[in-house]
């Protein structure tokens, strides 16, 4: 009776998920919706239980963490900041499409690197959407270009996406240091090629823009955009506060989640007089809050009935412990994964299969912890679900109007994904397989 179930159980939370991704894909019905439906329909059906689902499979970290960054951006956005770097960014380069958007590319690279992509996005999708609605431009080429970029830096550094502060976590060894060392140098490379690839695909959209807009441009003074109160001052130097304590912890190893929230609510709390918490609050991008939520409950139920942890277990069944095989199908099958699923709860369930392949004689599993970093991060790109900062990003245009079609997003991200683990492929081949391969 209890295999019975069990199978009943597979049946259920696989039926629910692939019914729910194809009416995100559809967008008929509103994403958040769908994904929440989907979850309580787990819980209906006996899948998992409510409290496995609030305890082991929504990341609060996460969800905590996006609020955070959601009220900081909100409250800062109100002194005119955003309008002053997007008219500052647009001046330096001529007001001219294809170099704004390098310019915007490269920024979003770097910020990743250094923050996290998730903060990064939360950032700038505010400052481009202010500058192509100031220049006329479509704002789609610009959106994917963050999307893409933020990934892209993100799989730098140990602190750039989720999935590496995960691994980070799990493997003391592997430090801040040790990702520059070895995810910097491929992040560089794809980030000029994609670059590359993105303006040639849009250079029809992105044409030259009118001389009259351009002088217009040219003749307006960024700063007086900006709304010099006391407030302008409080949110960038808690805003700076916050990204500093960002980068400070790999040295006092405190949660980013509780720097976020600390910075959030001490910017609310000294702000009051100026901002209403209820206005702040009205900002925030619920939708995207409650869709995580509701994304989170679905894989969970691909989790508890054993999904995941099965497909993780078939990689090393398939490869026969061979440390080429197994490092180079641990890359595709996390980047191809992580494009369907948010890449989060993925690398959850591969870091504890990892760690047993040491019982299978492979001494050095440096390879594989690079394998899933490299696939994880690069493969979320694939969808707009496939990484957090796809969702946020998708989450802030449709609040302006600026909606990115699900699968159009796709025919950019696919590509993209694919060439991405190709040249991975080739890069963890040649520098840790080659040299380092281990005798069975």
């Amino acid at each position: 009776m209890n295999e019975r179930r069990r199978s009943m159980s597979v049946t259920i939370a696989i039926a629910v998920f692939i019914i729910s991704y194809i009416f995100i894909m559809s967008e008929k019905i509103n994403r958040a919706l769908v994904a929440l439906a989907g979850g309580v329909l787990l819980l209906l059906t006996g899948v998992y239980g409510w409290e496995d689902a609030v305890t082991s499979y929504i990341d609060w970290h996460t969800v905590a963490l996006l609020f955070a960054m959601m009220v900081l951006v909100a409250i800062t956005k109100k002194t005119g900041v955003f309008s002053y770097i997007a008219i500052w960014l647009a001046k330096v380069v001529n007001g001219q499409p294809i170099p704004l958007m390098v310019g915007i590319g490269f920024l979003t690279a770097v910020g990743s690197a250094l923050l996290d992509n998730v903060t990064t996005v939360l950032l700038f999708v505010p400052v481009i959407l202010t500058l192509t609605n100031l220049l006329q431009l479509p704002s789609l080429p610009y959106l994917i270009t963050i999307i893409l970029t933020a990934n892209i830096g993100g799989t730098a550094t140990l602190i750039g996406d989720p999935p590496n502060i995960m691994i980070g976590q799990a493997v003391p060894h592997l430090t801040f240091i040790s990702f520059l060392q070895h995810t910097a140098p491929i992040a560089a490379l794809l980030f000029v090629l994609v670059m590359i690839i993105l303006c040639f695909l849009f250079r029809k959209q992105l044409k030259k823009i009118d001389d009259n807009r351009i002088q217009e441009l040219m003749k307006m003074e960024e700063a007086s955009y900006l709304v010099k109160s006391p407030l302008l001052y409080q949110s960038l130097s808690i805003l700076t506060l916050t990204i500093t304590g960002f980068l400070l912890h790999p040295v006092f190893h405190i949660d980013l989640t509780i720097i976020a929230l600390c910075g959030a609510i001490l910017l609310l709390v000294i702000s009051e007089k100026e901002v209403e918490a209820e206005a702040v609050f009205q900002q925030v991008e619920w939708v995207t809050l409650f869709f995580f939520i509701g994304l989170f409950m679905l894989v969970g139920g691909l989790e508890e009935v054993g999904v995941i942890d099965e497909l993780a277990r078939s990689i090393m069944w398939l490869t026969e412990g061979d440390m080429t095989y197994t490092a180079l199908l641990l890359l595709w099958v996390s980047g191809i994964f992580s494009g369907i699923v948010d890449n989060i709860p993925f690398v959850a369930a591969m870091i504890p299969v990892i760690k047993e392949f040491e019982t299978y004689g492979m001494a050095n599993l440096d390879p594989l912890w690079w394998s899933l970093a490299l696939g994880a991060c690069l493969g979320g790109n694939g969808t707009l679900i496939g990484a957090s900062a796809n969702v946020v990003v998708a989450g802030l245009a449709e609040a302006q109007n600026k909606k990115i079609a699900f699968v159009k997003f796709m025919l950019y991200g696919i590509p993209v994904v694919i060439l991405s683990l190709i040249i991975a492929t080739i890069y963890i081949y040649f520098r840790y397989l080659l040299p380092f391969q281990q005798p069975l």
